[in-house]
């Protein structure tokens, strides 16, 4: 499973959530630094709005993947089990 081995690796869920806060400000700033960058011409807005929008998109997928690891670190790696099968398990120890 990805989300197992991106957690074996080293990734939490603060990691993600970081990544997702900082791609909202990179949106921001790549929209501002693209609107700059040819002032005076309608399709610099074009362009600058479709850096802004690509940049942003990232953040979903940050925050997506911060919400898998954080209920994957809080079954303590349990994320295929059952609600039964852990309650099992934490009867059993």
């Amino acid at each position: 499973m990805i989300i197992k081995r991106m957690h074996d690796m080293g990734l939490r869920s603060e990691h993600a959530y970081t990544a997702a806060m900082v791609s909202i400000g990179l949106s921001i700033f790549t929209w501002a630094a693209s609107l700059k960058a040819e002032p005076g011409a309608h399709a610099d807005l074009a362009r600058a709005d479709r850096w802004g929008i690509f940049v942003g998109e990232w953040a979903p997928t940050f925050f997506g993947l911060g919400v898998a690891l954080s209920h994957y670190e809080q079954s303590e790696g349990n994320l295929g089990a059952s609600v039964h099968e852990i309650r099992e398990q934490k009867q059993a120890s």
